[in-house]
């Protein structure tokens, strides 16, 4: 699957209102904006013995990250599958129009990233999206097979 910037999905209004709207949208939409971090997580988890990273991605001046991802080597996973994280990068960076100010390396844990960022934890969302999640990264074969 070619690379896709996340803000191609970024939710409408009543997407962001309405938790079920946001939650019926297809997945690639879901993982791609409002639930990146939840799939990044759970891509980690997934393949605990890769040693696979986490990013979170801040174009411009912006105060939060715009998308959040999984890293192993020079690879990224996000709601696009897997793909070269220089391509993520350029994609984002090109589709919103400002520069990529940092891409920094994620130590916390799920529930203190979202607090720290104002993002939903899996209990937040209308329906929990873990098991979506791992459906999801089960999809796409790693670079290392």
């Amino acid at each position: 699957m070619v690379v896709t910037a996340s803000g191609v999905f970024r939710r409408t209004a009543i997407e962001r209102a309405d938790q079920r709207v946001s939650w019926e949208r297809t997945d690639r939409a879901f993982f791609s904006s409002g639930a990146c971090h939840v799939l990044a997580w759970v891509c980690r988890d997934f393949y605990p013995e890769q040693g696979i990273g986490l990013a979170a991605l801040y174009l411009g001046d912006f105060e939060h990250p715009l998308h959040v991802y999984a890293r192993w080597s020079a690879w990224a996973f996000d709601a696009s599958g897997w793909n070269l994280e220089s391509e993520l990068l350029q994609v984002n960076s090109e589709f919103e129009g400002l520069p990529v100010r940092e891409v920094e390396t994620i130590s916390s844990d799920l529930r203190e990233f979202c607090e720290k960022h104002v993002h939903r934890q899996p209990h937040q969302y209308w329906a929990d999206p873990t098991e979506r999640a791992r459906a999801y990264v089960a999809r796409y074969d790693p670079p290392w097979l």
